[in-house]
């Protein structure tokens, strides 16, 4: 879904750069690699977000193992799949291939268990993660998901040569496959050529953060490397971001609106308070997670 268009750059007071961040090495599931960009210890400035992973390799041992049946309750899941194949399955009935530049979106809810399993043998399979969480009103929500393909997501260009993916919330009027209440969250997938520049309008009020994951890009005088995660200040003069690539580069931008709420977290369950953690607990082991 294309939509070439100019662009006006309508951001008067661009945000800057609080903060870079290099992730750490880790692995999950059954043993696939991945670069966990922020966890648990970001949660509270990074509020309504829970987590970011990034994966990608070429070789198949770092991910074939994927991610078997495992439990979750309380948040939402946005997969992004850059290169490769991964099928999704899960105790409500839900079915999906995920490929080559589309998206999955997971609604945890009140309990579901899934898999996600790499549909290949060899090549590149690169990719995101990320946790968003739901409001303590909404944590036992029965669970959904949707599977959205590239040919679905909505792409903008400019008359420079930037296009940006909408993969959540909008971006200079193009709305995106996905838009969720109180959250709010903004999800765009910019590529920049080399001597381009992107200006993306953010509530001031809103978290916001961007991952550089091929060449680099600036904001102000700061320069933000392949692999870095840059966390934007908060600001409330400022009304969006404004970034220069020097090199050919891709970017995906991540906003949302905090929930300001008590975050309990116990492996796959977030909730409010250390009991509710408790009671998701013995839900899963009693059989009754998804049940409840």
């Amino acid at each position: 879904m294309n939509n070439s268009q100019t662009i006006t750059d309508s951001v008067l007071n661009s945000r800057i750069i609080e903060q870079q961040l290099t992730g750490q090495t880790t692995a999950d599931g059954a043993g696939v690699k991945l670069t966990r960009l922020f966890g648990q210890a970001l949660q509270k400035r990074l509020d309504p977000f829970l987590m970011l992973d990034a994966f990608g390799s070429d070789s198949p041992r770092d991910y074939i193992g994927g991610f078997p049946d495992h439990p979750h309750r309380g948040f939402e899941t946005m997969t992004y799949l850059i290169a490769g194949r991964m099928r999704h399955s899960d105790n409500a009935g839900h079915q999906g291939l995920l490929q080559e530049g589309g998206m999955q979106w997971m609604t945890a809810g009140r309990g579901i268990i899934h898999s996600e399993m790499p549909e290949q043998q060899d090549g590149l399979l690169e990719g995101f993660q990320l946790w968003i969480n739901l409001p303590a009103d909404a944590k036992m929500q029965p669970p959904a998901y949707r599977d959205v393909d590239r040919q679905q997501l909505p792409e903008l260009a400019t008359a420079d040569g930037v296009t940006v993916r909408v993969i959540a919330g909008d971006s200079h009027g193009l709305a995106g496959a996905i838009q969720r209440p109180v959250t709010e969250p903004t999800i765009l997938d910019i590529s920049l050529p080399a001597g381009s520049g992107f200006s993306q309008a953010l509530p001031a009020t809103h978290t916001a953060f961007f991952v550089v994951y091929r060449g680099e890009v600036t904001v102000g005088d700061q320069a933000v490397a392949r692999g870095r995660l840059a966390i934007l200040a908060d600001d409330p003069a400022a009304d969006g971001v404004r970034m220069r690539a020097p090199q050919d580069s891709r970017v995906l931008l991540v906003s949302g609106a905090p929930l300001r709420q008590p975050i309990a977290q116990h492996g796959p369950f977030v909730m409010n308070t250390p009991a509710q953690i408790q009671q998701a607990i013995d839900d899963y082991r009693t059989g009754r997670l998804t049940s409840a």
